[in-house]
């Protein structure tokens, strides 16, 4: 069976090991709402189904998709995970919890909460432990896998490898990115109708210019970060 490369890499990966899990954040940067992580589990039993390597085909890093294909592969990964293919979930820190913690901090722990998410219902693996010391899996070679988007987590409380651009050479990252993507992107609509005057709808709490003019027009309601408006307000 013929993968692409994004699956290639991942069945790579799960050689001696039992299942990988890909993680990936959305909202990092914008100026309000949430910053959502999404995780995603995989196992070799994925790569060695022709419907799941066939439904999986066209998944790419979610910000290279339109947010109709994004929703409608999200709705292809669910029928997967009810077919046992694999499993996702996503994991969400609030604005109180990144003024208190910023934003890497908030960052970290919305992944973890994506990924004890799935753990708390799997079956068959459970998350690994940090090593100490010694090369990474190398005492457990049959443990989970964990590759997160970007550079490693420092800290983080499960042991875990950075994969750079991960979201366009990885599988499980790209699904975990859509997952991420498609939640916050909900979560925004829904703070669209209860703020109206700022347009999260459209730019889904990033700086954009209209977003920028409406928080100078209308001061910053509840959902923006107030530590990434300073330099907006600094600059009037």
């Amino acid at each position: 069976m013929k993968l692409n490369p994004l699956q290639q890499h991942d069945a790579n990966l799960l050689l001696g090991h039992r299942h990988l899990i890909g993680i990936d954040e959305a909202g990092r940067g914008a100026l309000a709402g949430p910053v959502v992580a999404g995780a995603c589990v995989l196992a070799n039993a994925f790569f060695e189904s022709a419907q799941a390597v066939t439904l999986s085909a066209a998944v790419n890093d979610s910000k290279q998709l339109s947010a109709a294909a994004r929703e409608r592969y999200l709705r292809q990964m669910e029928q997967m995970r009810q077919d046992g293919m694999l499993d996702f979930a996503p994991g969400i820190s609030s604005v109180a919890e990144i003024t208190e913690l910023n934003i890497l901090g908030a960052t970290r722990l919305a992944m973890q909460r994506a990924v004890e998410t799935l753990a708390a219902r799997a079956t068959g693996w459970e998350l690994p432990s940090p090593l100490l010391d010694g090369p990474l899996f190398g005492q457990n070679p049959a443990a989970v896998r964990i590759i997160v988007d970007g550079r490693q987590l420092k800290p983080f409380p499960y042991q875990h490898q950075g994969l750079v651009k991960g979201d366009a050479r990885s599988m499980a990252i790209a699904m975990a990115s859509i997952v991420a993507k498609v939640t916050r992107d909900r979560m925004l609509l829904e703070l669209d109708a209860q703020y109206p005057d700022y347009g999260f709808g459209g730019h889904k709490g990033y700086a954009t210019l209209s977003h920028r003019r409406a928080i100078l027009a209308c001061g910053a309601c509840p959902e923006h970060r107030q530590l990434f408006l300073r330099k907006l307000y600094d600059s009037v």
